[in-house]
């Protein structure tokens, strides 16, 4: 299973933002070492500021679940690279968007939405519960899962209606979130997750990572489907609508 985790890297390259504190090296480094460990992974890393992003049609032709967190920067991820993404996923790839990802144009393009949120408020305490035990992201996870301390996200969640409702959480002012939901585009797989606030070390708590690792190996190409770019590409080619490079 390969997997690239995709961060825009802004706040955390800021010494005086309170990312910095918490994942000096980036999101993406967190992410990737804790996917590092689930079974038959293999991770590498992607930001905003690479030629492309980072996200190559070769990149995503050989990545089978993308990771994507992002914040501070969403109008500045280019919009080709946006459709290129889309392609990839209706072609087959997973696609795992975490928290603030709810309002980058990856989200909006693949759920036809423009997102948006009843509210949030930092340093809340956060109890994850396990509405469908039976679906395979779920696998080993405590039930409630307790964050002592994350963003409060409240309801309405303006989202298309899920293929699966996984997690609901609730917080101390009464607020609930669907904060772990499942769609799917063409042939890929989609999974938003909402925890994941910069400012604390989520990525860090080992139920959290139980949880990415379940998502990956729900989300990730089957194995056997091509990749978009071998078989869109080549059918335009052998159809005539695109000439060979």
């Amino acid at each position: 299973m390969r997997v690239t985790v995709w961060n825009e890297f802004v706040q955390e390259r800021r010494p005086d933002d309170p990312a910095h504190a918490v994942y000096p090296g980036g999101i993406h480094v967190a992410l990737a070492r804790g996917l590092a460990a689930c079974a038959g992974c293999t991770v590498r890393t992607a930001t905003l500021d690479e030629p492309e992003h980072g996200l190559t049609q070769d990149v995503l032709d050989t990545t089978d679940v993308l990771f994507w967190w992002a914040h501070l920067a969403h109008a500045a991820v280019d919009d080709a690279v946006v459709e290129r993404v889309e392609r990839a996923v209706h072609a087959g790839m997973g696609l795992v968007l975490l928290h603030s990802a709810l309002d980058s144009k990856v989200f909006r393009r693949l759920l036809g939405t423009v997102s948006g949120l009843h509210g949030w408020r930092h340093g809340d305490r956060e109890t994850m519960w396990t509405v469908t035990p039976s679906h395979p992201i779920a696998r080993g996870v405590p039930q409630p899962l307790v964050l002592a301390h994350q963003e409060m996200y409240a309801e309405p969640f303006n989202i298309p209606r899920p293929d699966d409702i996984v997690f609901i959480s609730s917080y101390s002012g009464g607020e609930v979130l669907r904060s772990g939901v499942t769609f799917t585009r063409g042939l890929g797989r989609i999974f938003y997750f909402a925890p994941g606030h910069e400012e604390y070390p989520v990525y860090e708590n080992p139920a959290v990572v139980r949880i990415l690792c379940n998502a990956a190996q729900w989300a990730a190409r089957p194995e056997g489907l091509p990749a978009f770019g071998d078989t869109y590409g080549s059918q335009q080619r052998a159809e005539g609508w695109i000439e060979a490079s």
